[in-house]
């Protein structure tokens, strides 16, 4: 049957050509049909003529598709950030394995003035013996971070199934201040100080262990020196540590987790960097956290975590940092090393409600502190904050509003410490680092070694640092109520403003440090602006340049300026970032 209709088809088949053999099979003894006239064809000059059916096809082979562009022209230009590099992760550089190498030259310049304490032994100017000192000062400092990766896998639509990551930071710094024994602990060290360190602030291997659906839900592990917030907007713990941690992804990227472990390093006193080179802190940081994407409605994602801090550096006994000042204990009461755990449990989301965005944040601590710096006794933690900021967008404008309540001591004596602390803050809240009361380190004149607030941190914490200090639950609270705006005056031009009232939530610890009953609440109120420019529409290049100003409240006064009646306090912040 089949050679029956094999023959039919070569009997009925049109021929490739006239004079083929096929032909002749068809019509045996027929003349060839003879050729018609060709009729003219005006033929598009632009056009491309089809393929012919008779031509072989003819394959060249290349590397892989990455190297497609090379056809077309295209080269590595590698000193061109705008353009394709293959050090930039553009294309593999054998098989699978991508490289990605960036730098970046953060410059910050910062004139300044703060609550300065001047003592006998110190002061420069004979006669003076007010506790009070001049207050402006300048900080000039420059990192420079160095980024290599190396990452297997093609990450445009899955995890990379391996990657090693390296950053070092290269800082250098240069402080100017009006007092002796502001830098130094020795007054005979002078008034300017001049400081470099190498920081390492990744350091990590990742490794992807499996795959858990077709849409590249997953499970991977991380471990080294690695990036880690607890939340939004870092107002627990956002920081680059030691740590172990198993993270993944599930229902198509509707759930995300992490956990996790972190042995916290020390920090360089004066640039804030992580010293790998020194034995880590006794400070652990377990970490638990769930991400739900559009819960409860779409565009907002709800995050539940908890977290345990479990110190146990009162076994180290006194730790003073390289600038020659006590900064565990804190030099304050009974100035014994102590212990404590803390568990934290918090609520967070972050995203949109049709067209107004909104942050919130809300915690729990409840803990165990071994001993009490006011009664040397094993006390109770139990403390909360919360925090929200919603925002509303105009095309070009962009109005917010900002609230913060972190609960104060009540008593300092009892065996209940209710003030909150973070174990290591960076809020990108309220103003952020623009921001007057944010941005710089108080200290609280009078009451112990211990500043107000911490650099770059939110909360009244009473600590001695936030890089190198421990947590303290005693202390005054804080209540921030404010608001602001960012205005798009150009693509590349951005204008923010920012005005926060704050007060303590309690100042009770306050009256007992600095034996002055009845200090009222009012901190003030603190004014800032910023403008961010971007020459080029990326962040390739961004210049800021921010000012900040507190107007003292009345408990501010009676904390600083009883001898100085309305001054007030500044902060100018030049910023340019450069990133290749």
């Amino acid at each position: 049957m089949r050679w029956a209709v094999a023959l039919v088809w070569l009997l009925t088949a049109p021929a490739a050509d006239d004079d083929g053999p096929l032909a002749q099979l068809r019509r045996p003894g027929a003349p060839p049909r003879e050729t018609p006239a060709e009729t003219p064809v005006v033929v598009d000059p632009t056009s491309v003529p089809p393929p012919s059916p008779f031509l072989r096809y003819e394959m060249a082979p290349v590397p892989d598709r990455w190297r497609l562009v090379d056809a077309l022209g295209v080269r590595d230009e590698p000193w061109n950030p705008y353009r394709q590099s293959t050090i930039k992760g553009d294309r593999p550089i054998f098989d699978d394995y991508f490289f990605n190498f960036s730098a970046i030259l953060d410059t910050v310049y910062e004139p300044r003035s703060f609550p300065v304490p001047v003592g006998l032994q110190s002061t420069g100017r004979p006669g003076d013996n007010d506790a009070f000192g001049r207050t402006p000062s300048n900080v000039l400092s420059t990192n420079l971070i160095v980024s290599a990766a190396l990452i297997k896998g093609d990450t445009a639509y899955m995890p990379p199934h391996f990657e090693l990551r390296l950053t070092p930071v290269f800082n250098r710094n240069r402080v100017e201040v009006e007092e002796p024994r502001l830098l130094y602990a020795d007054p005979s060290r002078g008034t300017t100080r001049t400081d470099q360190f190498t920081g390492l602030q990744d350091a990590f291997v990742d490794f992807h262990i499996r795959n858990v659906s077709d849409r590249f839900d997953f499970d991977s592990v991380r471990v080294g020196i690695q990036p880690f917030t607890s939340d939004f907007r870092g107002f627990l713990f956002q920081d680059n540590q030691l740590g172990l941690r198993l993270f993944g992804t599930r229902a198509n990227n509707l759930w995300q987790y992490n956990i996790a472990w972190f042995r916290r390093l020390e920090k360089d006193t004066n640039s804030g960097l992580n010293d790998a080179w020194h034995e880590p802190r006794r400070d652990d940081v377990f970490a638990l956290n769930v991400y739900r994407q559009d819960l409860p409605v779409l565009g907002f994602t709800t995050q539940a975590t908890v977290l345990y801090n479990r110190n146990r550096e009162g076994r180290e006994g006194y730790y003073y940092d390289k600038n020659g000042f006590l900064q565990r204990p804190a030099p304050v009461g009974f100035e014994r090393p102590r212990d404590y755990d803390v568990v934290y449990g918090g609520l967070n989301g972050d995203g949109h409600f049709g067209r107004m965005n909104l942050t919130g944040s809300a915690y729990y601590a409840h803990g165990r502190n071994r001993f009490s710096p006011f009664t040397d006794e094993k006390t109770d933690i139990r403390a909360y904050f919360a925090a929200a900021e919603p925002s509303i967008d105009f095309d070009w404008l962009r109005l917010r509003l900002s609230g913060a309540y972190a609960s104060g001591d009540r008593d300092p004596y009892d065996r209940r410490e209710t003030g909150f602390d973070a174990i290591f803050e960076n809020p990108q809240f309220a103003g952020a680092d623009t921001s007057y009361w944010i941005r710089q380190a108080i200290p609280l004149i009078g009451g112990g070694g211990l500043a107000l607030s911490g650099r770059n941190g939110l909360l009244a914490s009473l600590r001695t640092s936030k890089e190198q200090g421990q947590s303290n639950f005693n202390n005054p609270g804080l209540v921030l109520v404010g608001g602001g705006a960012d205005v798009d005056l150009l693509p590349e031009l951005r204008f923010s403003v920012n005005a926060n009232r704050l007060w303590f939530a309690n100042t009770k610890v306050l009256d007992a440090l600095r034996m002055q009953e009845g200090i009222d609440r009012s901190i003030g109120w603190d004014l800032s602006a910023a403008l961010t420019y971007r020459p080029f529409l990326t962040q390739n290049v961004v210049l800021r340049l921010s000012g900040a100003v507190l107007l003292p409240g009345r408990g501010f006064k009676e904390l600083f300026d009883a001898a100085d009646g309305d001054k007030r306090y500044y902060s100018v912040l030049t910023n340019l970032v450069l990133t290749y």
